[in-house]
């Protein structure tokens, strides 16, 4: 390398951001997902004999996927090719695999293919991989934020091993936090830098696991200040310029909110409720989607058992279509309280299930001729409605009478709340109309 290209390759790094700068050059520096990286795991053993396949690296930002891509490319000697499935399409894509090909038949070397956001490429571009990951022309990695079984083809998933990349540990984030300021050549070692364990534990906490936000508070801090630099924890609080908490409202962080929220008013821990709303809101959810998982709660988890929350529930909906945020946020929380705290009972969802169940898989049950319709002119000749007790002529409005032709005990009042009352009055009047 010459002293002018020395130069231009000094000057490009120095121009890097701090989380670029610090990314490992080995996988023997790479910090955290030791469930997959330990060293008596299989992926290590895997990649120590050159063993592995295609693979799918999911997970948020922030993890570790790309860093991990390219060290794979480096520590089996094959040539490194990326893609960013935002960026390109397929013809960037047909141009790297023709290189593949040539360079394989060549001197034998393999291509690690690096498809960053694969979830981004349509179902015809992610196919274009398909023959030659099955060929093995390629060595394909795909990365996504995505849940792989939602966004990848499940052509492509089924030739991938999956990887998923969790979010950094604190005491990973903190090895990294503490080596960026030690490094004297791709860190700031060599700049007077005091720094509180407090204060690493606030961006620690703050970071949701993201190495490369936490090294953007901490470079952000220092650039900030002049020598010599203290790192305190208002400091580095008020470096975290970007606060936003992460939330997809279209992957996978919408349907595993939406899920705790309902577990946690299914579970009646009002807390928890509470903390899945904020989460969902904070993040942008759909106001409509809440409300809607809301009303639909109030009768597969409380049905009878508090007749009033589904009504509550529908009164939310409204409200909040017609005062929107901020302010239905108020009711959207007095709901789901109210939901959280009710007697819970899925005995109508039982119900309804047992039903159809028969109608599906057993013989139809005709209707009886008493309660068939009467209300047209010949109705009388065809027998239609003949027999039928009217309720109401009864003293306690109900007739002894049959209304299906067999026995079936769907419904099933728990002993909690108003159902508790429903099922002595349910006994009684099963008893009536069975004659017994």
């Amino acid at each position: 390398m010459s002293l002018f290209e020395a130069q231009e390759r000094q000057n490009t790094e120095r121009a890097k951001p701090l989380a670029a700068r610090m990314r490992p050059r080995t996988l023997s520096e790479f910090i955290g997902q030791d469930h997959l990286l330990g060293e008596e795991s299989i992926l290590a053993k895997l990649i120590a004999h050159d063993r592995l396949g295609s693979l799918l690296l999911f997970g948020p930002p922030g993890t570790g996927k790309t860093t991990f891509a390219r060290l794979l490319a480096q520590e089996t000697k094959r040539h490194f090719a990326e893609l960013n499935a935002v960026l390109h399409g397929v013809k960037e894509l047909r141009d790297i695999l023709i290189a593949a090909r040539d360079r394989l038949a060549a001197d034998g070397r393999g291509t690690l293919l690096f498809v960053d956001e694969i979830h981004r490429f349509n179902r015809a571009q992610q196919d274009a991989l398909l023959a030659d990951v099955e060929q093995g022309v390629i060595h394909f990695v795909g990365a996504t934020t995505s849940n792989p079984f939602f966004a990848v083809n499940p052509a492509l998933v089924s030739r991938s091993q999956l990887l998923e990349f969790r979010p950094l540990a604190p005491e990973s984030l903190r090895t990294l936090l503490l080596r960026a300021v030690a490094d004297p050549v791709r860190g700031f070692g060599r700049l007077a830098i005091q720094v509180t364990e407090d204060a690493l534990d606030d961006v620690i906490e703050t970071c949701d696991g993201d190495a490369r936000r936490a090294l953007t508070i901490l470079e952000t801090a220092v650039l900030s200040q002049s020598e010599p630099i203290r790192l305190t924890k208002e400091i580095l609080a008020a470096a975290d310029l970007f606060r936003a908490q992460r939330y997809d409202v279209t992957g996978d962080e919408h349907y595993d909110c939406a899920s705790a929220l309902i577990k946690s008013i299914r579970g009646s821990d009002a807390d928890a409720a509470i903390y899945w709303l904020a989460r969902m809101l904070e993040g942008g959810e759909d106001i409509r989607f809440l409300c809607r998982r809301l009303v639909i709660l109030a009768s597969e988890d409380i049905g009878n058992a508090d007749p009033s929350a589904l009504p509550l529930a529908v009164s939310c909906f409204h409200a909040c279509e017609q005062i929107g945020l901020p302010e239905c946020q108020f009711a959207l929380a007095q709901t789901a309280l109210y939901l959280a705290l009710a007697p819970k009972s899925n005995a109508a969802t039982v119900a309804i299930g047992l039903a159809r169940q028969d109608v599906q898989n057993q013989a139809v049950l005709p209707v009886l001729r008493h309660l068939q319709d009467g209300h047209y002119a010949g109705a009388d000749r065809l027998g239609r409605g003949q027999g039928y007790r009217y309720s109401y002529q009864e003293p306690d409005g109900i007739a002894q009478q049959d209304y299906l032709g067999v026995e079936r005990d769907y419904y099933q009042p728990v002993p909690r709340g108003f159902e508790a009352d429903l099922a002595a009055r349910l006994k009684a009047i099963r008893d009536r109309l069975r004659g017994k």
